[in-house]
């Protein structure tokens, strides 16, 4: 009789070595069949012990180390730990280099958004978008080498201001490729957007509602597909973003259930065309002047701790630091928008398809090094 069937949990692994796992990480799920009756995260294969080399260096000398925690957003990662000295020391930054700040960090939020959405196509099946969009990633690529002479870890801020002035006829490429972009994300939208495949493939999977995004600590574009309108740099704004007119997109339930894995990608494409306005506004604004503080070679930051919070590509980003006034921090402590994105797969992951959990870490965009760091 069929009724009298009985079954056993099958337990498979995903990962750590697999496209669709976005990094080295590891998700042990038992199954039946297709259905996922439970989903373990394994992270900590990219381990290296970030926080604890920078009590071993000074505090210049960790600027390059926060490039590497987050490799899709290493202008951002290097801004949340200069400003956190910034704030120990009492250094004003000039007004010039905040404004080439926020124009580095903004391309920088623009060519990770890319990856994420593109990442997340592919592992629906759609491989010609994440080759064109991997192609617009390119041209910023060929601007921020423009500034700094890298393209994917740039060491370009520093305490106290950034490393380089922009280069002559920088502002001009800028907008050259803002006009041509922006023509691109509207092919995109054609493309991937209001494609119906694409639609029943995220819409409706793995619904987070809004209190649920704040019982789970979400931040970021995550936080705000589930409709909270939150954002650091608006909420809590920090250097020239309360002088720009920008709006934060959320969640809206257009096409599926309020905070599914649609919305969450939606929230990210009006993420890009809001930086894009951002960055019009900067190279319209951006006055002459020193791009460097006057900051000691030997920086020794009086007794005392710090936090700060700044909104990179995946969330809020936050950077504690000790200091006992000594060249190296006493302790350093990293909050990433991907470890608390991670914490909640468990729970969406429940009686879904394994397919869909393929959907919902491209959603999510989790980047490994922000997990292990």
């Amino acid at each position: 009789m069929t009724s009298e069937l009985k079954t056993e949990h099958i337990t498979i692994n995903m990962g750590p070595q697999h496209p669709s796992t976005h990094g080295v990480i590891r998700f042990v799920i038992k199954t039946d069949g297709e259905i996922i009756h439970e989903c373990d995260p394994d992270v900590g294969y990219l381990h290296r012990g970030i926080e604890k080399i920078a009590e071993s260096v000074t505090w210049q000398g960790f600027v390059p180390f926060t490039d590497r925690v987050d490799y899709l957003a290493s202008m951002n990662a290097n801004w949340a730990y200069c400003m956190a000295v910034e704030e120990m020391l009492g250094t004003e930054v000039p007004e010039r280099a905040e404004y080439i700040r926020v124009i580095a960090g903004e391309l920088n939020r623009i060519s990770s958004h890319l990856v994420a959405i593109g990442a997340a196509d592919m592992d629906m099946g759609a491989i010609t978008p994440f080759v064109q969009l991997l192609r617009e990633r390119e041209y910023i690529n060929d601007l921020l080498e423009m500034i700094c002479g890298a393209r994917l870890t740039y060491n370009y801020y520093s305490i106290g201001g950034v490393n380089y002035d922009l280069p002559e006829g920088f502002s001009i490429k800028v907008m050259g490729f803002l006009d041509h972009f922006e023509v691109a994300v509207e092919q995109m939208h054609r493309l991937v957007t209001y494609n119906q495949i694409f639609i029943n493939r995220f819409a409706n999977v793995a619904a987070v509602s809004p209190e649920m995004a704040m019982d789970y600590n979400f931040v970021g574009p995550n936080l705000r597909g589930s409709g909270v309108k939150y954002d650091v740099r608006r909420n809590k704004p920090y250097s020239i973003y309360d002088k720009l007119d920008f709006e934060i997109p959320i969640g809206t339930a257009s096409v599926g259930t309020l905070g599914d894995c649609y919305d969450r990608y939606f929230v990210r494409v009006e993420e890009i065309r809001e930086s894009v306005k951002i960055l019009r506004q900067c190279l319209q604004q951006i006055p002459e002047g020193e791009i460097q503080a006057k900051v000691k070679n030997a920086i020794k930051p009086p007794v005392g701790h710090k936090y700060i919070r700044t909104e990179t590509p995946r969330g809020d980003t936050g950077y504690f630091i000790y200091s006992d006034g000594k060249t190296s921090p006493s302790r350093l402590k990293i909050r990433t928008g991907s470890f608390t994105g991670m914490s909640i797969i468990p729970e969406l992951a429940r009686n879904i398809f394994i397919a869909d959990l393929v959907a919902v870490i491209g959603s999510l965009d989790i980047v490994a090094p922000e997990l292990d760091r």
